[in-house]
């Protein structure tokens, strides 16, 4: 079974606490190699998209700029309300003149409390061209998922469409204990472990270990928790069929890609 990576550890649907402070250091380098596979797939996905276009949960960016690559001159609003992935989205964004022309980039929930001031939802525009969801809809529980689906019925334009993962497990079941990450940066290197855990009806609990060594010594060790609804294939078309979407499976079979579009008629 292939190992989840997150684009980041929080709520996004339900709103908790970011867990992401403790882990934010390595988690943007550790989710690289994942998009040597993931990038090319998006890319396919969003063939013929016109902007503007929605990364929710865009994490340090890496989708960002697959994005912007694969929809030339688009405007891209990238939703990220870890602040410590959020630096380094920011920072990615800010480097490169052509993304720093075209990337928002919003620090709220996609679905979080409305603040005193503000709606309800970021400010997104009114119609959308894509919206990008890659390693985080296991972040929404079933209500935020409904919210997610009537998102895409009311905003997406004539051909836009939705991009999303499903990582395993599809099922509340158990995962055991699974090295994922293995780099090197100088004479240090860096390992992130991961397991799950049943924790309810569609809901997994994953504990996240990330490991320092320097020359080889143990040196530092971090963990964190975070809750992920599981959702399988069979429940992705049924629960967005309700909202005259269609999900079809897109790219590698072992991605678990989909792409979500208005049905036909």
């Amino acid at each position: 079974m292939a190992m989840i990576i997150t684009s980041r550890e929080m709520g996004e649907g339900m709103g908790v606490a970011d867990a992401y402070e403790r882990s934010a250091e390595f988690l943007d380098v550790m989710i690289a190699p994942a998009w040597a596979a993931l990038g090319p797939a998006l890319a396919r996905a969003l063939r013929g998209v016109t902007g503007p276009v929605v990364d929710v949960g865009a994490g340090g960016g890496h989708g960002t700029r697959v994005i912007a690559d694969a929809v030339p001159g688009a405007p891209i609003v990238a939703v990220e309300p870890s602040p410590g992935l959020r630096a380094a989205l920011l920072a990615r964004v800010c480097e490169d003149a052509g993304l720093r022309d075209r990337v928002t980039v919003l620090p709220e929930r996609l679905f979080g409390p409305p603040p005193p001031d503000r709606p309800d939802d970021p400010t997104l525009p009114d119609r959308l061209g894509a919206v990008v969801l890659m390693n985080v809809i296991g972040h929404f529980d079933a209500a935020a998922r409904d919210r997610l689906w009537r998102l895409l019925a009311d905003r997406l334009v004539p051909g836009g469409r939705a991009v999303l993962n499903l990582p395993p497990p599809a099922q509340p079941v158990a995962v055991p204990l699974t090295r994922f990450c293995d780099i090197r940066a100088g004479r240090r290197r860096y390992e992130g472990w991961g397991r799950a855990e049943p924790a309810g009806p569609g809901l997994v609990t994953w504990h996240m270990t990330y490991r320092t060594f320097d020359a080889d010594r143990p040196v530092g060790e971090v963990t964190a928790s975070y809750d992920w609804w599981v959702l399988d294939q069979k429940r992705l078309e049924a629960e967005t069929g309700e909202h005259g979407l269609l999900a079809s499976g897109t790219g590698p079979v072992e991605l678990g890609m989909y792409v979500i579009q208005r049905a036909a008629g």
